[in-house]
């Protein structure tokens, strides 16, 4: 009975092993994906205050009202 119960133990704790191992490998797939969408948010950002500037650069202004008003 007790010999059952050790291996009992031992199956659960293989299992847990397994468990843990397949979390640790979708954390790291997570981090690496957010890794690649904060690259993209800055890409996007720098990309929205050149052209920002490019417009603010050119005299143009957007709340400015249209000449047949």
């Amino acid at each position: 009975m007790n010999n059952d119960r050790i291996i009992e133990l031992e199956i659960k704790a293989a299992y847990q092993e397994d468990l843990l191992q397949d979390l640790n490998k979708i954390v790291g797939q997570q981090q690496q994906q957010i890794d690649r969408l904060e690259a993209t948010c800055r890409l996007l950002n720098e990309r929205i205050k050149s052209l920002s500037t490019e417009s603010s650069g050119a005299g143009e202004n957007v709340d400015e009202v249209p000449p047949h008003y």
